[in-house]
């Protein structure tokens, strides 16, 4: 385990303590700019070890303690992690392959970022957990801290997803609802300002990301990724993306790899996204990725936020990465096939890095030959509503074989 030595801006790398996961950046924000913070290390992770020196075990994240800023022991863990990755050649869209993250505790990705902040929030002696999410970040923070044994209250908005909301109050949680998105963020920061309480998420606008601690536990996704294919990385890594934690942990992992020399390059990285903010960002050059608010919500919840963040941003300059904006008919298909074909059940958000691989790849961006690992965030069963609504209702049938065969043939054009 590395001992964390400061908490960094990502953009401006100014230092701060280690205590400041509840702030951006002063430096920045003083410049107009709303930047995270990202956890150093008095030594680089995993120095002096080599690939064979990683133990099999525990089957969770926590087998990556040497690039983490806790042990295996202290880790507040539910088995997060250790998802399968897997080629789906039959898509068409080339080599591409599904980091699986649907198979965690929570059945999201949410549960690496949960599983690192709430061990770290024992360790800072938190009292309180709090977290503003639609759905899977809620959920997983909600979890963990019954996992620990810790109070915590989620803020959500009226009309996010119901089996979301019910995995929330399932855990424990205390769940509050609010009519206006932005409340969230308003009765969290009084929480975290009057009270300590300990945020995984975000809470406050412009949106900066979530807890550096917790993010941390999403380098862990690039180890996996890296180890898998043998310590040569994929071209490209293409994630559903609303405020880039994600992106940006995969990245920073993918960093830590090759400053050991277990890797040779870092992937490229592409943004999919529904509100098009880091697309703007992009092709205007702008620091800050402005706020692009959509004529109505997405279908896909999780990542809807009108505004990207810094982090994100970061991500795709520094990898030559790209950004694409996903309309909500694509995210309806690509639910649907991966579903009909692979087998397996995206929630709407999830679905969003294969329309960009199919765009980049039609636009020739990503070449023909080249890997692409598509980081599949959250299982369909979170929002079941896309599936319902882009499928028909399965037909009823009274009566015995000449009627069921009537109704295969007239619902679903199959005849045996």
């Amino acid at each position: 385990m590395p001992k964390s030595s400061a908490l960094v801006c990502v953009h401006c790398s100014a230092r701060y303590p280690v205590d400041r996961y509840a702030d951006d950046c002063p430096a920045c924000r003083s410049a107009g700019i709303s930047a995270n913070l990202t956890v150093a290390y008095d030594t680089p992770p995993g120095t002096g070890l080599r690939p064979s020196d990683v133990p099999r075990r525990p089957r969770s994240m926590w087998r990556w303690e040497a690039f983490l800023p806790a042990t295996a022991e202290q880790a507040v863990s539910l088995g997060e992690g250790d998802t399968p990755l897997l080629p789906v050649p039959d898509l068409g869209l080339g080599d591409v392959w599904i980091k699986d993250e649907s198979r965690n505790p929570t059945w999201s990705f949410k549960d690496r970022l949960a599983s690192g902040a709430l061990t770290m929030a024992r360790q800072f002696g938190a009292k309180v957990i709090a977290s503003s999410s639609s759905g899977n970040a809620g959920a997983a923070a909600a979890a963990f801290a019954a996992r620990a044994g810790l109070p915590c209250v989620v803020f959500t908005f009226v009309g996010s997803a119901g089996p979301l909301v019910l995995q929330m109050r399932s855990y424990g949680a205390m769940v509050v609802k609010v009519t206006d998105k932005a409340d969230r963020w308003r009765l969290q920061s009084l929480g975290v300002r009057e009270f300590g309480w300990y945020p995984t998420s975000p809470f406050f606008g412009p949106v900066i990301g979530s807890n550096p601690y917790g993010m941390e536990g999403y380098k862990t996704i690039a180890y996996e990724v890296a180890e898998a294919f043998d310590w040569t990385p994929p071209d490209w890594c293409v994630l559903p993306v609303c405020y880039g934690d994600a992106l940006y942990g995969m990245w920073k992992g993918f960093e830590d790899l090759k400053a050991l020399g277990w890797i040779d390059r870092v992937p490229r990285f592409v943004a999919a996204e529904v509100s098009g903010s880091l697309t703007a960002a992009m092709a205007s050059g702008e620091e800050m990725p402005p706020e692009v608010p959509r004529n109505a919500p997405s279908i896909a919840t999780s990542i809807g936020a009108a505004q990207a963040t810094v982090q994100g941003l970061e991500v795709l300059r520094r990898s030559r990465g790209a950004a694409v904006t996903v309309p909500d008919e694509d995210l309806r298909r690509w639910v649907v096939t991966l579903a009909a074909k692979e087998g397996i059940w995206p929630e709407a958000s999830s679905a969003a890095p294969f329309a960009a691989i199919e765009r980049l790849r039609a636009e020739g961006t990503i070449a023909p030959n080249e890997r692409c690992v598509a980081l599949l965030t959250a299982s369909g069963l979170k929002d079941p509503g896309p599936i319902e609504e882009a499928l028909p209702e399965p037909p009823l049938v009274q009566g015995g074989l000449t009627e069921l065969l009537a109704a295969l043939k007239n619902s679903y054009g199959f005849a045996p």
